[in-house]
């Protein structure tokens, strides 16, 4: 069996915001574009044209239609990402035995070592978030890593000291920063909007959290919102803005 490291002070994770994830699978494409090699890739597909296509994806998006629990209600579209949420006590590090999966003690990220991993997949068995990815080509399991090798490159400028993902969100539905620290931007976000944990009852902590869709103007929820009438734009502080008002006034 595989320990774990003491419950660290540094806690870096990811807070995704379902209200504004459009499910563009911008964040898994550049996942998979950045992780295609170096220390724990690549990424390999199996039968990539065929009628079942098989492959390594860190990042998986799924899109659910959520019926409104009142009647005469509109339903909702969630798009939901899903990725490895580098949780406190993961059981896919402690039945590991080799001890390949492992979680660090310096920041809290849960990382496989391809050399250990004999591909026996009980780490997957043992995740009840279906994060781990088993290579058939490589014959391990590889999963996300943060972007180990982006958000500690001292050769980057420090704003681009972020997962592939993040960095790739055209919504800016994604945010990463360490959420072992209260006062840090993700910790704000997560207190402000009532972030939380993905299934908790399992007792896993998950580091990463999911902050959760808003109030909508179509009537879903009671709460109200500003109308479209009511929201006023500024043309005056941008000359694209203010090209754009003319043309659309003509």
């Amino acid at each position: 069996m595989t320990m774990l490291p003491p419950p660290t002070r540094k806690k870096l994770g990811l807070v995704i915001d379902l209200d504004i994830c459009v499910g563009c699978h911008a964040c898994a494409v550049a996942c998979k574009e950045w992780n295609d090699g170096g220390e724990f890739g690549p990424l390999p597909d199996e039968n990539p044209y065929g009628a079942e296509p098989l492959g390594v994806w860190f990042n998986r998006v799924h899109t659910y239609e959520i019926e409104p629990k009142e009647e005469n209600k509109p339903a909702m579209t969630v798009h939901f990402p899903r990725s490895c949420l580098h949780c406190e006590t993961p059981d896919c590090v402690t039945v590991c035995p080799t001890g390949a999966s492992y979680k660090r003690a310096e920041d809290g990220i849960v990382l496989v070592d391809e050399d250990k991993c004999i591909g026996c997949k009980l780490c997957s068995w043992a995740c009840p978030y279906g994060a781990r990815e088993y290579s058939e080509v490589r014959g391990v399991m590889q999963k996300c890593t943060l972007c180990v090798d982006r958000i500690y490159n001292e050769s980057f400028d420090e704003v681009d000291r972020q997962p592939a993902c993040v960095m790739a969100c055209p919504t800016r539905a994604r945010h990463f920063g360490d959420l072992g620290d209260a006062d840090s931007t993700v910790s704000n976000l997560v207190a402000e909007r009532g972030g939380y944990d993905l299934m908790p009852e399992i007792g896993y902590q998950p580091v990463n959290k999911y902050l959760p869709p808003r109030q909508r103007r179509d009537g879903c929820g009671s709460a109200p919102t500003k109308t479209a009438q009511d929201e006023k734009v500024d043309f005056s502080t941008s000359p694209l803005l203010r090209w754009m008002d003319k043309v659309l006034s003509r």
